[in-house]
């Protein structure tokens, strides 16, 4: 009608309809190209990006099923903003935390899932589909600039932009054609990138089970986002990376020196990452055969040995170069019965021994029967049960208090540790040890029941323990010569004991009156009274027929200076009672040290309080392993821990953690990751490496447990004996003082079959790791790169070369 109007204005007669037709055609298809031509010149363009953590993500391709996450490997570029100061910038030094280590400068995680460009997808029951989008599409709209503020593990906020684009013009048309490709309305091709990820979070509740939940993103405010925007693919990094100290910003504009520095590095990184290195794997060549311990079963060593007086054949020998062979499986190894059940009973054909049974099964140790080997949960001094034992302690001592004031005990030739295990039902944390020795299997027995337990004797080195660390002491007729030799093990039991701690001693010569049982009676009182240790209980169960003497600890020094003789003598001023690695056992009294603020001047809060507050020898006098102040430090470590485990380990990465009991946490630091899974039915054994900060007697000081150890060396326990290995940050430093060759041949020898090993660190070394278990045939459920950052998950499987090693 318009045209027909304007066209008798003109004096002109009106077009034809066909005219009009071809005219109307012509316009739409005009206006048409106009406003394509328009969106796509304003899709191409690149928004400059404000620096987050100086870091710039390369797209992700993830894949999920069943419960399994496998994201392929992402290298990402370093860029936005970063400088020399911010890529380098360290702790500062502290006093007894002093390493380093440097854990500083983590990327933060949290804008890689924001960019995951139109090529992410997402499969359902193995089979990959497109994204799907929804079939009502908004028109393109300019997202505003908006801060995102988060709360880092040291408990700063920084705010960042978010990215508009992390690609180039030319990528972002190519990924467009693509995606004209797959799908057929007009309104998806107007959809911009922030549009699309608000699709992919808008998904049905169905779809998000599917997808595996990592972390939580949080908003300025502190509050979690709805849960329709939580299914992260990936931690967030302000949840789920390292303790880090701020870096400076440079507004949008990088700097010449970073750029320069960061594409030399990629070049590198790129012509490095296409080397792939083969390993060939073979399997031990060990008398010991599936229950090879590299140090406690090094035969050439044992036998150069001049004596064996003080069992140091039952010691470590370990090898010059630690072996890269793999520990056989025992035939018809089955995945372990699990807790609570398997304190009972665990399967015979993964520990197949009878020699025990056959010694202990009249004193209800372990019997063997069909195609289990059962345990009543007695022992030489508890024929009748651990529990009803354990009950007559507490009954004897009401002060000793299981569970409250006593949470973390030493049990010395544990036998097969049913003490520990009936322990957790009191709340108790027991840290049993026992000889690989004549008494086959005990320790290995132990933890196939899931209970904490390490090979380990007193002979002529201290226990890798730091001192006044033990809440209780006990021993059951664990056949040890206290008296001897000055009372040299029972002085090294006393530097392990808490200041007004408690030694259970239960064996023949408290209740018996047989001449030899006299004689080393009076020995140990007379050795007891000159070390002050108090007697406070003597008693006898009637039922069990044993009998037990209960000593406590001085708080104070004041009985040591009243001594009329100086035996056993005070160490010297210069003895550092926490030394434990390979130093040889004193017949001395470390002396407590003064002071109200000291360790050990007073006891720390009750179970389960001491978990979570900060022990009061703690302050911001001292600068902590990530450089805050030591309270500080702690704090932030377990407020990160928590989050991480909660939003990430928990739910995010496939684990089913009713089928995980033994946890190692290979490098622990505060012990903040033992402390997040307190809900879960675990034990975590506490590592703190030889070259690490020494921060062991503040595990201890929340009531955990854990021990020294140097990963160049094989750890001293059997071989599948853990479910789940965990390590921050420790395979990178190992590197540069052993081969991760023989330290991943160690993962593998301690680690269950369908065991996960979950590994968080540089990029170069978790492509490095990655290589080694896909070598051994290991199931990658996870491995996540940012820039120089990197997290791996990793599941055993039950594969072993077929060829031995030659003989040495």
């Amino acid at each position: 009608m318009a045209f027909g109007r304007g066209g008798k204005m003109d004096g002109r007669r009106p077009s034809s309809p066909s005219s009009s037709l071809c005219t109307t055609t012509t316009v739409v298809v005009f206006v048409a190209l106009c406003v394509v031509g328009a969106w796509m010149m304003t899709s191409s363009t690149v928004f400059p990006v404000e620096p987050t953590s100086n870091k710039r993500s390369e797209p992700l391709e993830v894949s999920t099923s069943n419960k399994k996450t496998e994201v392929k490997d992402q290298r990402a570029e370093v860029g936005f903003g970063e400088t020399e100061e911010t890529a380098t910038s360290g702790n500062a030094g502290s006093e007894k935390f002093e390493d380093t280590d440097n854990n500083d400068n983590v990327p933060d995680e949290s804008h890689s899932n924001r960019d995951a460009p139109e090529e992410e997808k997402f499969t359902e029951n193995t089979m990959e589909k497109p994204v799907e989008m929804s079939e009502e599409k908004e028109p393109p709209k300019e997202k505003e600039d908006s801060k995102d503020s988060f709360d880092d593990a040291n408990g700063k906020s920084e705010g960042h932009s978010a990215k508009e684009g992390g690609e180039s013009g030319d990528e972002e048309e190519k990924s467009e054609e693509r995606k004209d490709k797959e799908t057929n309305t007009d309104n998806d091709v107007e959809k911009s990138d922030g549009e699309k990820k608000e699709d992919q979070e808008g998904k049905s509740e169905d779809d998000a089970t599917e997808q595996p939940q990592i972390e939580e993103k949080v908003e300025e405010s502190g509050e979690k986002e709805p849960a329709a925007k939580a299914n992260e693919v990936f931690p967030d990094g302000a949840q789920s990376e390292l303790l880090k100290e701020s870096n400076t910003e440079n507004g949008s504009f990088p700097t010449q020196a970073a750029e320069s520095k960061n594409e030399k590095e990629a070049q590198a990184a790129s012509k490095s990452s296409g080397d792939e290195i083969t390993y060939s794997w073979k399997l031990c060549n060990s008398s010991a055969v599936t229950d090879y311990i590299p140090c406690l079963d090094n035969e050439k060593a044992i036998k150069k040995l001049h004596s064996t007086k003080h069992y140091e054949h039952r010691e470590r020998h370990c090898p010059e170069e630690p072996p890269t062979c793999l520990v056989p499986l025992p035939e018809g190894y089955k995945r372990p019965i699990e807790w609570p059940k398997s304190r009972d009973k665990v399967w015979y054909s993964n520990v197949p021994h009878t020699k025990l049974a056959e010694y202990k099964g009249h004193q209800n140790w372990v019997k063997v029967s069909g195609d289990h080997l059962l345990f009543p949960g007695g022992g030489t001094q508890f024929k009748n049960g651990a529990l009803h034992y354990i009950d007559t302690i507490q009954q004897a001592l009401p002060d000793i208090a299981w569970g409250k004031r006593s949470r973390v005990i030493l049990d010395v030739g544990c036998g097969v540790a049913s003490f520990g295990g009936y322990m957790f039902d009191r709340d108790v944390l027991t840290m049993s040890f026992a000889p690989k020795d004549e008494h086959e299997a005990q320790v290995q027995f132990a933890l196939e029941r899931g209970i904490p337990a390490i090979s380990a004797v007193m002979g002529t080195k201290r226990l890798p323990y730091p001192s006044r660390v033990f809440d209780v002491i006990h021993c059951a007729r664990c056949r040890v010569p206290w008296h001897i030799e000055g009372g040299k093990l029972l002085l090294e039991l006393n530097r392990l004991l808490r200041p007004g701690g408690y030694f259970v001693w239960s064996a023949t010569p408290v209740y018996q009156k047989l001449p030899e049982d006299v004689e080393i009676w009076n020995a140990m009182s007379s050795l007891t009274k000159s070390m002050c240790w108090k007697m406070v209980k003597k008693t006898k169960d009637t039922l069990n027929q044993v009998g037990m003497a209960i000593y406590q600890k001085p708080m104070d020094n004041n009985c040591y200076e009243k001594r009329s003789e100086d035996s056993p003598p005070l160490c010297k001023e210069t003895d550092d009672a926490d030394a434990a690695w390979n130093v040889p056992l004193q017949a001395c009294i470390p002396k407590l040290p003064p002071g109200p603020s000291v360790r050990g001047s007073k006891w720390p809060e009750m179970w389960p309080q001491r978990l979570e507050k900060t022990p009061f020898w703690i302050d911001g006098s001292r600068v902590g392993v990530y450089g805050k102040p030591a309270n500080e430090d702690f704090e932030a470590d377990y407020a990160h821990w928590k989050r991480v485990v909660s939003k990430s380990y928990v739910n995010g990465m496939g684990i089913d953690w009713s089928k995980v009991r033994n946890v190692m946490d290979m490098r622990a630091v505060y012990g903040g990751f033992a402390a997040a899974l307190r809900d879960q039915k675990v034990w975590v054994m506490n590592i703190v490496p030889i070259d690490s900060p020494d921060t062991l007697p503040i595990v201890y000081e929340r009531g955990l447990f854990g021990m020294y150890h140097d990963w160049c060396e094989s750890f001293s326990t059997y071989p599948r004996t853990y479910d789940l290995l965990h390590a921050d940050h420790l395979f990178s430093k190992l590197k540069k003082r052993c081969k991760l060759l023989g330290v991943f041949a160690e993962v593998d020898r301690i680690l269950r079959p369908e065991g996960k090993l979950i590994v968080r660190d540089d990029a170069e070394t978790i492509r490095a790791l990655e290589g080694m278990a896909k070598s051994l045939q290991w199931e990658v459920r996870m491995t996540y790169a940012t820039g120089k950052e990197g997290l791996l998950c990793v599941q055993k499987t039950t594969w072993r070369p077929k060829e031995i090693e030659a003989s040495m």
